[in-house]
């Protein structure tokens, strides 16, 4: 009688649970993610919108003339252009690209399209990800991704190391959107630890990851925040998607139910558990996040972008949301990119500033960055973020370290745990590892640690 008394009370718990549940996913918006970090600038904003327009021109056929460049042009010339390569070309590794060479802003671009959604090599490179069972550099990265990456590094090294010796005061950038983002994202991390072969140094290498899937651990997230950055418009499901992306497209005709037992999942799942997962991946480097839209208001509002170095809160949570697929197109992230630069330099006047006053600033901007990654790591380092253990000659970087013994075991490149122990370094002496102390007093992140 009891049990049978019990039964609407927990059904009661039960739906109000859900209840409780579906309010709090509805009220949620991706804007709350980033409500606290800081704003960014016009003059680290700047090169975003040229990005978007750059990956939008691979689409073209015929640069010279183009059929779908937005108002105003992609500011492209096609004199510039060392080579492109289309899927024919590429062999189905990887998605269509092309290198740059931007003399008026002294770049040296590789530019990587998205997802094809009718070629069915694209799924192939994306849904090979093995669940991060990949170790990658000390961590864990997409597998389907890793190889597009090597694939594309092996092709065009020559071409890169001749365009860095011919322009020795230009930065390498690599540039690429969703499926793209994710593969310059490994192949930046490749370019890092290949840098004496490139003859580049590491403060001339970046990358924008626009709107990326999740392609590495979380350890290997933080640890290249100062070189790659990913650009995530509001509600875009891809950063956020933790679930095998093969499940994803299986599900297309269904997104949405799936959507939300990912939101259930997720919201269930204890943070702790989120972070202790080694091949968890998430979206790479520093984050820059375009906030538009607010709750129960109707339209797009003035758009403002939030930056910083997360480690935990990180994009761990689907959005309900139907812009979640929207979001997603780089049409729509140029447009809106340029739209909140309009704005910085219009509020800000950073273009009438005299060139001294705007390199104290650029100055100022890059102490600024420093000091948020290296509260970063320090939080990454309190949170003991595991990770996978790497050759001993990679050196730096690394949120714990081998035992001073293992030299054998380190140099096959595999450590297993009953030949290493984990432990939690002091932040003293990790900060001693990766910074240095420049003239003025402040820290810098060390050139050499790779």
């Amino acid at each position: 009688m009891s049990i049978v008394c019990g039964l609407p009370l927990l059904e009661c718990v039960y739906c109000l649970g859900c209840a409780r549940w579906a309010w709090k996913k509805c009220l949620y918006t991706a804007g709350y993610e980033s409500e606290n970090w800081g704003l960014a600038t016009a003059e680290e904003f700047e090169p975003v919108p040229r990005m978007c327009r750059l990956i939008l021109a691979v689409y073209e056929e015929d640069i010279r003339n183009p059929q779908w460049a937005p108002p105003g042009g992609y500011g492209i010339n096609p004199d510039w252009v060392i080579l492109r390569k289309d899927y024919r070309d590429n062999q189905g590794r990887v998605t269509p690209y092309m290198i740059y060479l931007d003399h008026d802003h002294a770049e040296i671009i590789l530019a990587v399209s998205g997802l094809n959604l009718a070629v069915e090599s694209d799924y192939a490179v994306l849904l090979d990800n093995k669940l991060g069972q990949t170790e990658f550099y000390g961590g864990y990265v997409h597998n389907g991704l890793l190889k597009a990456a090597e694939w594309v590094y092996d092709a065009e090294f020559e071409v890169l190391r001749e365009l860095i010796v011919e322009n020795p005061t230009y930065v390498l950038t690599f540039n690429g959107h969703s499926l793209g983002a994710g593969v310059v994202a490994l192949l930046t991390m490749l370019a890092l630890h290949n840098r004496d072969k490139l003859g580049i140094q590491r403060n001339r290498i970046k990358c924008y990851a626009i709107a990326p899937a999740r392609c590495m651990s979380l350890n290997l997230a933080v640890r290249y925040a100062d070189v790659i950055y990913s650009i995530v418009l509001q509600d875009d499901f891809l950063p956020r998607t933790t679930t095998a992306l093969e499940d994803v497209f299986k599900s297309l005709l269904c997104l949405p139910c799936l959507l939300c037992l990912m939101c259930l999942k997720d919201t269930c799942t204890l943070e702790e558990k989120m972070l202790r997962d080694p091949r968890r991946l998430y979206a790479p480097g520093r984050l820059y996040h375009i906030v538009e839209r607010k709750p129960f208001r109707i339209g797009r509002f003035p758009p403002v972008v939030r930056t910083a170095v997360p480690v935990d809160g990180r994009f761990d949570h689907i959005v309900l949301s139907c812009n979640a697929t929207s979001d997603h197109a780089i049409i729509w992230i140029e447009r809106e990119a340029q739209r909140a630069l309009d704005i910085m330099l219009e509020e800000d006047g950073f273009m009438e500033i005299p060139a001294k006053q705007r390199m104290e600033r650029h100055e100022s901007l890059a102490r600024e960055h420093s000091q948020e990654y290296e509260a970063a790591l320090q939080r990454a380092v309190a949170l003991d973020i595991p990770q996978a253990y790497s050759p001993s000659s990679y050196g730096y970087g690394t949120f714990h370290e081998m035992d001073a013994g293992d030299d054998s075991a380190s140099s096959s490149g595999k450590v297993s745990s009953s030949t290493c122990k984990k432990r939690t370094d002091s932040w003293n002496e990790f900060v001693e590892r990766l910074f240095d102390v420049d003239d003025s007093g402040h820290m810098v992140f060390k050139k050499t640690h790779l």
